[in-house]
């Protein structure tokens, strides 16, 4: 059955949701990862992407993320399409590779940055990688190159931080230095491993 020894790891763009995951994985750890699933089926459906937003989201037969993300964030409606094109099959495939993962037994980390904003999958634990509003605003201007109006509206466009910390089961505080993210996610996957 899928999802049953599964927990999900999730927290606001530019929360260090990433580097956590990859320290979560140094520790054994296995990893379903949302977001390049995402990017796989994303590849797939560059014709249905052309046909619903137009041939200039297309740059040599391959979708441009960045004017379709630039799209989506400033467009509610581009955004609902686009999900309702993608999500579902993002999900078949999440719950076809958990049932896999199903089968070693224990715990493993379905990494789905948008889970509560979906409500797609029935997974009970979930950790949260935390980092104030400000902060994840400062790294998303600097990691993308975006003006402040812009991550504001990525931010905008999730489940404010301070809901997803509040729903969380484990937090990892990920305010700090790499030094103290890698305590966090010590302390977490002792927790994980601990309360199979």
């Amino acid at each position: 059955m899928a999802f049953e020894h599964a927990v999900a790891l999730t927290g606001g763009i530019a929360s260090g949701k990433s580097t956590a995951c990859n320290l979560l994985k140094l520790y054994g750890l296995r990893v379903i990862d949302a977001d390049a699933i995402a990017r796989e089926i994303l590849r797939s459906e560059a014709k249905s992407i052309a046909k619903l937003f137009g041939e200039e989201y297309l740059v040599n037969g391959e979708v441009d993320r960045k004017a379709l993300g630039r799209l989506i964030f400033g467009d509610k409606d581009a955004r609902k399409m686009l999900e309702e094109l993608l999500h579902p099959k993002i999900r078949d495939e999440i719950v076809r590779r958990s049932e896999e993962q199903e089968r070693f037994g224990g715990p493993y980390i379905v990494d789905i940055p948008l889970f509560f904003e979906t409500g797609a999958y029935p997974i009970e634990r979930v950790i949260v990688v935390y980092a104030p509003r400000e902060v994840q605003k400062k790294r998303l201007m600097e990691r993308e190159g975006l003006s402040e109006e812009e991550a504001e509206a990525r931010l905008n466009a999730q489940i404010d931080i301070e809901e997803k910390r509040a729903r969380a089961t484990y937090l990892i505080d990920n305010s700090g230095n790499l030094k103290h993210l890698q305590r966090e996610c010590e302390r977490i996957f002792k927790e994980i491993t601990e309360n199979r």
